[in-house]
């Protein structure tokens, strides 16, 4: 496979992989905001809630299993360039109406390029430790919805999704 298509920049001219080149791009500041849900039955939720769960605080080893993903991105994801983090920060809020908990993961850096995956990284690691921490008491846990929600700094400027 070969291609020529500038939107293809994961590829080089023979259609291999590669890792961009960001020497020439500008060093800013830049940010990145995921989100994701898991969702469970109220009687687990309230396990959670109540630091019932056999295996412990399940949203504080949630959180700190984020921040560590945001930090490893790179190790699981390819072609991610190793950043430098300033800051990650993320929120695990129950919400007993949708019987489920609200994950929300913000990324900070200084640097040649973004941070999205290492936000969507976070929060999908969040919830999959949710999932973990949790599957004796329900197998039917539902992660979903994890998407980037807003994004600044960077050539391609700010984005805030719909």
């Amino acid at each position: 496979m070969t291609t020529t298509d500038p939107q293809l920049s994961h590829l080089d001219a023979q259609g291999h992989a590669r890792m961009i080149d960001v020497t020439a791009k500008a060093v800013t500041a830049r940010e990145a905001t995921a989100r994701g849900r898991v969702v469970l039955r109220p009687e687990t939720l309230a396990l959670i809630v109540e630091d019932r769960m056999p295996k412990g605080d399940v949203l504080a080893v949630a959180r700190v299993a984020g921040i560590m993903a945001a930090k490893r991105t790179p190790d699981l994801i390819p072609l991610c360039h190793p950043l430098p983090l300033s800051g990650v920060e993320l929120e695990l809020v129950p919400d007993h109406a949708a019987s489920s908990i609200e994950i929300t993961a913000t990324v900070r850096t200084t640097s040649q390029t973004g941070v999205e995956m290492e936000a969507l990284t976070a929060v999908s690691v969040a919830a999959l430790t949710v999932y973990d921490m949790c599957k004796a008491a329900e197998r039917t846990i539902r992660i979903e919805a994890i998407r980037l929600v807003t994004k600044s700094g960077g050539k391609s400027g700010d984005f805030t999704a719909d």
